[in-house]
């Protein structure tokens, strides 16, 4: 069930979360902040695993993040469009869950379904705050402050980097419940660009580098679609 929540993450497959913004997500749960999950798709065109495996792999997921929920949209994974239907239901979970804070795949990134992913959430969070846009429930008006895109395989220039020192270790755990994707030492399914052993090193590597860039160890980066203002630069590392 959706409930109102800090902070709200969409990703077009179950796995995306994870690999772009747990590290993130586990910041604002310590800090006291309540957060959401949702997946647009059930991930059925994978080359490994199924839909059903991994349903168990995100619930799995979503426990170590200590998410509030995990809602799975059923959007068809590799066919899903931007239409009314689909920007409607994105505009009504928005508007249940209230967040100030929402994260969503990057625009530009090797699967194809990630940029459309981007586009219906971040036009929804920008709808969900139209008094006029009416949706079936009849859910009040709501915009989240703020739309950041987290990155995944392509090496883009981040906008913003969230220092996770103190939980990477734990956003590798919620990467590993996904055990029919990433690498197992006697799995039996098909490799893929990211089931192998320096994929997972690949991750670690890109976290100490944005980390160092900030005077931390590990980071993930965001973007933004418009510029970020800040009361005190003070503030800024």
């Amino acid at each position: 069930m959706i409930v109102p929540v800090d902070v709200l993450a969409f990703g077009a497959h179950p796995d995306d979360i994870e690999l772009g913004a747990a590290g993130t997500l586990l910041s604002c749960k310590a800090k006291g902040k309540r957060i959401g999950l949702v997946d647009l798709t059930k991930g059925e065109l994978g080359t490994r695993g199924n839909a059903e495996l991994r349903a168990q792999e995100s619930a799995a997921a979503a426990s170590i993040l200590g998410a509030e929920f995990r809602f799975n949209c059923g959007f068809k994974d590799g066919m899903f469009v931007y239409d009314q239907q689909n920007l409607q239901l994105l505009v009504s979970i928005v508007r249940k869950a209230k967040p100030e804070l929402v994260f969503a795949n990057a625009f530009e990134d090797r699967h194809p379904d990630h940029a459309r992913a981007a586009k219906l959430v971040a036009d929804a969070c920008f709808y969900a705050g139209l008094p006029k846009w009416k949706d079936p429930e009849n859910q009040p008006a709501h915009r989240p402050r703020l739309v950041l895109h987290y990155m995944q395989f392509q090496n883009l220039q981040p906008d913003v980097l969230v220092n996770i020192d103190g939980f990477f270790e734990l956003k590798m755990k919620s990467i590993l419940a996904y055990s029919s994707q990433f690498f197992q030492e006697n799995s039996a399914e098909p490799e893929t660009p990211i089931s192998n052993k320096t994929f997972l090193e690949s991750l670690q590597g890109r976290a100490q580098e944005w980390g160092k860039t900030i005077g931390v160890s590990h980071a993930e980066g965001f973007s933004s679609a418009r510029p970020l203002g800040v009361d005190d630069p003070f503030n800024l590392k």
